[in-house]
């Protein structure tokens, strides 16, 4: 202990190494031990959509979308909101949308998820023997692909070859994206990782009730006179608790017992247990923020006696700042179409 350990200044984890060394030579089994972990996080650092691109795809011709076509899709079954509100844009695109032989109301509306849910929607021209624009028909944007040629599209198939569209053939509607102008860019990805949370969430507390046997707290005994058949009963209780018989009560009796003979120690935190409804609650208000729409439109059940407010006012600012602008990205279709196909939307009666 006299002599001095040689200090290595030859980079920081052996440096780091050493010193722990001589930290635990010089202290005594009796002293407390002292510790930290975990390393400084990025926080704007590491995130999937720092990674955003577009490229040609390896064995084709066609660029590669920036965010996962199918893993978008596959998003809308994570969260009960994050699901349906996509539907309830849809529904509210096609509620004004003037009949007309030019698109049918189910080829704007599909066409309205596909622009909500993927940034971007896609119709195909159709001609009739003079080279004239006879209708329009939708194309599902998750197979849609930009080729290397500019104002060409494909679509890709399972099975076979894509199916190449002629140049001009297909019309693309889509979201603005800073990052690159082949596709578009659905404006809820900000709010993606509270969709998923939400759904952890939902899987944790139904394994939790799956599982039954929820080990929270240690069953101490020390009553003496708890015989070895009341300690086996009471071990096939508590292993019964599981499955279809969780959560439920047991009743315990030791005559003449000494206070304290059995206790119930927590060992985690049983507040915990709320956790579930905060969490919920907190994804669901982001989830309802990246979509820009009212709780009272969402189907969702107040939580003070005073409710949302004024429906109706409420149904007048959402047709002004969601529903108009949603209209103007398909009036672009006027574009590409003669005057006598030109489409239209009706103004409701509110306004």
């Amino acid at each position: 202990m006299g002599k001095k350990r040689k200090q290595f200044s030859r980079g920081g984890n052996r440096q780091a190494s050493s010193n722990s060394k001589a930290l635990s030579a010089e202290t005594s089994s009796n002293s407390p031990t002292l510790f930290s972990f975990g390393d400084p996080e990025p926080v704007l650092g590491g995130n999937w959509g720092d990674y955003l691109g577009t490229f040609l795809e390896p064995s084709g011709d066609y660029y590669v979308p920036p965010v996962s076509q199918s893993g978008l899709a596959n998003l809308l079954g994570a969260n009960a909101h994050h699901g349906t509100i996509p539907y309830f844009k849809r529904n509210r695109l096609r509620q004004w949308f003037k009949a007309s032989n030019t698109l049918k109301p189910e080829c704007l509306a599909n066409a309205g998820f596909d622009h909500s849910v993927f940034g971007h929607a896609y119709f195909k021209k159709i001609y009739n023997r003079f080279n004239h624009i006879l209708r329009l028909q939708h194309l599902p944007a998750l197979n849609m692909r930009r080729m290397r040629e500019k104002d060409r599209f494909c679509m890709l198939r399972p099975t076979s070859e894509p199916i190449v569209f002629a140049p001009g053939e297909v019309i693309q509607l889509k979201e603005y994206d800073p990052t690159q102008q082949i596709y578009g860019r659905p404006q809820y990805l900000g709010g993606v990782q509270s969709v998923l949370l939400n759904e952890d969430s939902t899987l944790f507390r139904r394994k939790y009730y799956n599982n039954g046997a929820h080990m929270g707290y240690i069953f101490y005994t020390t009553d003496s006179r708890l015989s070895e058949e009341d300690e086996k009963a009471i071990k096939e209780k508590i292993q019964g608790s599981k499955g279809v018989g969780n959560f439920r009560s047991m009743y315990l009796n030791i005559p003449d017992g000494k206070e304290k003979g059995v206790q119930i120690i927590p060992v985690g935190d049983i507040a915990t247990k709320d956790e579930f409804e905060r969490i919920k609650n907190l994804t669901r208000n982001d989830v309802l923020s990246m979509w820009r729409i009212q709780p009272a439109l969402a189907g969702v059940m107040p939580e003070n006696s005073g409710g949302f407010g004024d429906i109706e006012k409420i149904s007048r600012a959402y047709y002004e700042n969601e529903v108009l602008p949603m209209q103007d990205v398909f009036m672009q279709l006027n574009e590409w179409l003669p005057k006598g196909k030109r489409i239209g939307f009706d103004k409701p009666e509110f306004t």
